[in-house]
């Protein structure tokens, strides 16, 4: 069971931290009250701007071309989400309408892109972000090879960001100000908080962060651009829903979708999982995804305005 646990745990690791961070993007998204479907999209774009940016400087920067790539995704996402937000905030869209365009954009064009590019529609990179032990933690009995022992980079900077997020919502006048644009933005409006501004820096999060993850799955395990990401954006706001629209609710939930997924992928080089169909194995975690999301949607914490139109001329 050990060994399970050793061949298991760093490949579910390095699968739940693209889904950890396009959720926790989806999280500022809501919690600045737009629902925000198009994380798939935005992943993708994130993905393929990681891509083009990775094999025009990896010769040049061997070394910062993958960081460069990884800022390159940040960004992308970051300025596709624009076109959710202004629909959204400033031409009162419906917001699962606009999602979902720009989940359909977003396919349609980097994949038009990446064929006038390779002429294949896949972009492939020299190499990735390399796992590491980290020195004296690695050692660490039990801990150490679960946690610190064949690690990426990404994996840190991600839990970082994610804890930084939770400071940011909680501990911080920002947080409050986006918090009350998502459950009460006519008050906060009367308060004097700008909500069309913070439900844009808001979808501009979604966007950035969501974009790293795209390009997180490119250095990691990927390796290459083909066009999709595998349903991992569509998951990621599972995973928000079974969070309960906390960062570290959304650490959990991640953490489970992404092991499920993992053994659901491994299973047939697991000989411990050879007596269980390969079929139940492969349905497992998007039967747990619609179980998970039938359970909690009765105790929903879901911020009160998500979703909802905010015209202030109108109120």
């Amino acid at each position: 069971m050990w060994d399970i646990t050793k061949l298991v745990f760093p490949y579910a690791i390095a699968y739940t931290i693209p889904l950890m961070i396009t959720a926790l993007g989806g999280l500022f998204s809501e919690r600045g009250g737009v629902i925000n479907i198009g994380l798939e999209g935005l992943m993708v774009v994130g993905f393929f701007a990681s891509a083009v940016t990775i094999i025009s400087l990896q010769i040049f920067l061997p070394d910062l071309s993958v960081w460069i790539g990884l800022l390159a995704g940040m960004i992308a996402g970051m300025l596709f989400s624009l076109l959710h937000a202004f629909a959204s905030i400033n031409l009162n869209a419906n917001q699962v309408i606009s999602g979902t365009a720009i989940n359909m954009i977003a396919a349609a064009i980097t994949v038009y892109l990446a064929r006038t590019l390779t002429g294949s529609g896949n972009i492939t990179i020299q190499s990735g972000l390399p796992r590491f032990d980290i020195p004296l933690l690695s050692k660490i009995p039990i801990l150490g090879p679960l946690l610190f022992s064949n690690t990426y980079a990404s994996t840190w900077l991600v839990l970082g960001i994610l804890f930084l997020s939770w400071f940011v919502l909680y501990k911080t006048s920002f947080g409050l100000r986006l918090r009350a644009c998502g459950e009460h933005p006519y008050a906060a409006a009367s308060a004097g908080i700008n909500v069309y501004r913070m439900r844009y820096i808001a979808v501009m999060i979604s966007g950035a962060f969501s974009g790293l993850g795209g390009a997180v799955i490119l250095v990691t395990y990927s390796g290459e651009f083909n066009g999709s990401v595998a349903g991992l954006g569509f998951l990621a706001l599972a995973a928000l829903i079974f969070g309960q629209w906390k960062p570290l609710g959304v650490l959990g939930a991640t953490f489970f979708f992404g092991s499920a997924v993992t053994i659901a992928n491994i299973s047939q080089v697991i000989p411990e999982l050879g007596v269980i169909p390969p079929l139940l194995l492969k349905i497992f975690p998007y039967v747990i995804t619609l179980v998970a999301l039938i359970v909690f949607s009765k105790s929903s914490q879901a911020p009160k305005a998500a979703g909802e139109v905010f015209d202030l001329g109108k109120n």
